[in-house]
């Protein structure tokens, strides 16, 4: 019986070992379009200036798929699948049969229709053959410009700079991080990635990238011109779903499932960034990690169901240390405590129907473990009075 696995990042690799831990028999067949073995995509943006050696970024030694029976398919293009008669097409219509099917095919990201997006010097950090293309191309380049001003386009920023690179971000949001931070962390943020010479324009949006066949620079719709060498952009993600279009799986941004990690055709499971849970795409290595596992495990027969992970942020760049969970938003809590200091560390937590939903922490995030724990467990704060208390204090109080 084969058990077809397309796509080979972690939630495919999460998803093999929850099936080799009850199934040792089954074959397992992996197939990816990448010329390489399952990597760590997380890594991408600090290799930009090391070397991308394999026993730095493989998820599993290459010998791990021969060790657990796993016949892993690279370069391979998977076309569309036929529900109805199990099978899937590979790009020159080769059919293969399932006995159950895993799709974890990922996202690429999201490309903005901004005219001239496509002119060489442009470019995108998601997969190994984009870090390769960029290392290339940044070699010749000083002035750099990043179109985004979330976590990865952060990371990027912060990588370039540490190399001596003049880079400019831009982010069409009001302030940094607006889903992950409040306004006064996301000032200490801006703060300190300006004091590394960056410059960022918010609430701006790009209008065009501008040059002949390569790009010069972008104009922005204030009608701001900025001369660059190199353009990344880094705007979201977007599933990999354009083989599924006429199969009997249901999808609307990604895949939809279950709790069980179940699309609406039998014996078609799916996990990871190509996933639509509840109508959120998550993208989050945590969050693929275990529903890769979870659709591995009802992939052989055990009654597994996800038990929604709250997306974490952290990131360690511009000499901060930033951890974010939850919900952050004022107008959703009832109610709210924070600590600020004048050496830049803060601390938040939002709370709502007395349990903490939502934390921020700048600088010293040793507690973020318990912060974490009391919002992905929902405890409840009992009869803590909250005014004049630490954070420290309740964290303290619930003993976690």
């Amino acid at each position: 019986m084969n058990i077809v696995i397309v796509g080979n990042g972690i939630a495919a690799i999460s998803a093999i070992k929850a099936i080799r831990e009850e199934d040792l028999k089954s074959n397992i067949l992996l197939f990816g379009d990448e010329d390489f073995y399952p990597y760590n995509r997380i890594r991408l943006s600090k290799g930009l200036f090391d070397k991308l050696e394999d026993d730095k970024i493989l998820l599993q030694k290459k010998d791990w798929y021969d060790k657990n029976g796993v016949e892993i398919n690279l370069n391979t293009r998977v076309l569309s699948i036929d529900t109805n008669n199990k099978l899937i097409y590979l790009e020159d219509w080769k059919p293969i049969s399932y006995y159950k099917l895993l799709l974890a095919s990922g996202a690429k990201n999201y490309t903005p229709p901004i005219p001239g997006i496509e002119k060489k010097g442009v470019y995108t950090l998601r997969t190994l053959k984009d870090a390769k293309t960029i290392i290339e191309g940044i070699k010749m380049a000083h002035n750099i410009i990043q179109i985004g001003g979330g976590i990865q386009g952060l990371e990027t920023a912060w990588i370039l700079n540490q190399h001596g690179k003049k880079v400019t971000i831009v982010e069409i949001s009001e302030r940094l991080m607006p889903k992950q931070l409040d306004e006064k962390s996301s000032q200490i943020v801006e703060k300190a990635i300006k004091s590394f010479g960056i410059d960022i324009k918010l609430g701006r949006n790009v209008e065009e990238v501008y040059g002949d066949e390569h790009a010069e620079g972008v104009i922005l719709d204030t009608g701001e011109k900025i001369s660059s060498d190199m353009i990344i952009y880094a705007t979201g993600i977007s599933p990999n779903i354009d083989y599924l279009e006429n199969s009997k799986v249901m999808f609307n941004k990604g895949v939809i499932v279950n709790e069980k990690m179940e699309t609406s055709a039998t014996d078609v499971y799916a996990a990871g960034d190509v996933v639509e849970f509840y109508g959120n795409i998550f993208g989050l290595w945590n969050i693929a990690i275990e529903q890769g596992k979870v659709a591995g495990y009802n992939i052989v027969g055990k009654d597994a169901k996800y038990e929604h992970i709250v997306p974490v942020t952290t990131l360690n760049a511009f000499n901060l240390s930033l951890f974010s969970m939850g919900m952050v938003e004022e107008n959703f809590a009832d109610n709210s405590i924070v600590e600020e200091s004048d050496e830049g560390n803060y601390k938040r937590i939002f709370i709502k129907d007395n349990k903490i939903v939502g934390g921020i922490i700048i600088g010293d995030t040793k507690k973020s473990p318990k912060i974490k724990s009391a919002i992905q467990k929902e405890i409840d704060l009992g009869n803590l009075n909250f005014e004049n208390v630490s954070i420290d204090y309740i964290m303290d109080k619930l003993k976690i």
